[in-house]
């Protein structure tokens, strides 16, 4: 009979059919059992997993655990942050494009970060103001200098944090800078384009201070776009710093837009909501509010 060793562990990389698995004493390359197909489940990085392991022959996947939250592109599980990587000039900082990326954190129950990159070009002060100020976390980075570089390292302790930003701002030069040793590939900004290319291929998670860190290939408001549409109704939970105001509004069915004896739109006049956010919730709002939900659930 052969000998079999049961161990927990998290799916850190997929690759040719394979699942590395980390468990507490090393990294076994398994393979998913058939009833995952069966059942329509597919394993991703970030899950923890129970596998078995023969004393020869292939390491198994034989149960995925609850999931607490995941992405559909990239396929990532279990995350704890999302660093939202954005420069501050060339290309400069587009408000509502990180909007968009912290309303879809915040509705999977991910926290969401704001990095500004690329501040020796220029002041990050009005722009963390902006996310500071409704309680969501944000820095400014440099790589000239470094600065603000252990303020972000203090955040990834302990948790799995995906980095995401669009093109030529900087993500894997900050990576690069919170982790030599990683040795991610930069793309320069293309010039003719007026964008970058992508440079990283895999989704993969390295275990760094305490947590994990993914790189994510590509991964940028397209993706949030086309994969991570809220619903109307529930786009309002998606902004934190709404939810005081939330049955104080003159009208119950208010959809803070602009209707008359709207608190949220009063906390904005009195500037305790920051203007940009208002209207990135209101132009999010008009996106999404012919949609039908089978078209978002598709």
């Amino acid at each position: 009979m052969t000998s079999m060793a049961h161990k927990t562990g998290i799916i850190i990389k997929i690759t040719g059919g394979f699942y590395y698995t980390e468990a507490a004493d090393g990294v076994y390359e398994c393979k998913a059992r058939g009833v995952f197909r069966k059942r329509g489940t597919t394993p991703l990085v970030g899950d923890h997993v129970d596998i078995t392991v023969p004393a020869d022959g292939y390491c198994s996947i034989e149960r995925v655990h609850e999931r607490k939250n995941s992405l559909v592109r990239p396929a990532l599980a279990n995350l704890d942050n999302l660093m939202i990587v954005s420069s501050v000039r060339e290309p400069a900082a587009n408000l509502y494009l990180i909007d968009k990326m912290t309303a879809a954190a915040v509705s999977k129950g991910i926290t969401p970060i704001v990095v500004f990159s690329k501040s020796d070009l220029g002041s990050a002060k009005e722009l963390i103001d902006v996310y500071r100020k409704v309680d969501i976390p944000a820095f400014e980075f440099s790589c000239v200098d470094n600065r603000g570089i252990e303020d972000i390292k203090a955040v990834l302790k302990d948790k799995v944090t995906a980095f995401c930003g669009n093109s030529g701002v900087g993500k894997s030069t900050l990576l690069n800078a919170l982790f030599p040793d990683l040795e991610l590939k930069t793309g320069e900004i293309s010039d003719k384009l007026g964008r970058g290319r992508h440079t990283t291929r895999t989704v993969e998670l390295f275990k760094r201070h305490g947590g994990y860190i993914a790189d994510t290939p590509g991964f940028s408001t397209v993706d949030i776009e086309r994969f991570e549409l809220i619903r109307k109704d529930e786009l309002k939970f998606a902004f934190p710093e709404f939810e005081e105001y939330f049955g104080t509004c003159k009208f119950n069915s208010c959809n803070h837009l602009c209707e008359q004896g709207c608190r949220v739109i009063e906390a904005v006049e009195r500037g305790d909501i920051p203007k940009s956010r208002h209207e990135s919730y209101v132009r999010m709002y008009n996106e999404v509010k012919d949609i039908k939900d089978w078209q978002i659930d598709s």
